[in-house]
C-alpha cells in the first residue's frame, strides 16, 4: 500500500483565537473547531485522559491543513517556539503567497516580526521567515516570473 497524502501539520498554541485570526489574515480558512477529550483520545496520543480544543485551518487550494491545538489537560510540558531554524525536530511551516510585501505588511499588524531579511533565490523565489503568534516560525515564499 502506498502513501496517499499528508493530512495536516499540528501546532500547539496557548491562544487559539489569536492564532486562528493570524492564519485567517494569512489566507487560511477555518474549516472547523471542536473539543476532543477523554480516554479514547489519550490512547492515540499516549497522554492518557486529555482535553484539547482544536481548530482545523485549510489552505485556499484545499490540499493542506494546520491543526491548531490548545491543551487544557494535560498541561503543556515543553516549549519549542523560540528555537532557531537549525534546531532539531519539527520547526516551521512554509506558505507560498502572491505578494510577499503585502503579506508582511498585513501580518505585521498582527504582531509578525521578520526573523532575518527578505532574500531572492535565483530569480525563482523571494523568501523570508517570520515569527507569528506566540513566536511560531513561519516561512513565506513568493514565486517570481
Amino acid at each position: 500500500m502506498a502513501l496517499k497524502r499528508m493530512d495536516n501539520v499540528g501546532i500547539v498554541v496557548e491562544d487559539l483565537g489569536e492564532t486562528i485570526d493570524f492564519f485567517r489574515e494569512l489566507g487560511l480558512e477555518l474549516e472547523g473547531r471542536a473539543t476532543v477529550e477523554g480516554e479514547w483520545a489519550g490512547r492515540v496520543t499516549g497522554l492518557g485522559d486529555q482535553h484539547v480544543e482544536i481548530a482545523m485551518m485549510r489552505t485556499p487550494d484545499g490540499h493542506s491543513r494546520l491543526e491548531l491545538s490548545r491543551f487544557i489537560r494535560p498541561a503543556v510540558v515543553a516549549d519549542h517556539r523560540n528555537a532557531p531554524v537549525n534546531a532539531l525536530g519539527y520547526l516551521r511551516v512554509m506558505f507560498t503567497v502572491d505578494d510577499l510585501d503585502d503579506t508582511l505588511e498585513r501580518l505585521s499588524k498582527r504582531g509578525a516580526q521578520l526573523v532575518g531579511e527578505v532574500v531572492e533565490y535565483k530569480d525563482v523565489y523571494r523568501l523570508c521567515y517570520i515569527r507569528g503568534p506566540e513566536g511560531l516560525l513561519i516561512g513565506l515564499a513568493q514565486e517570481l516570473g
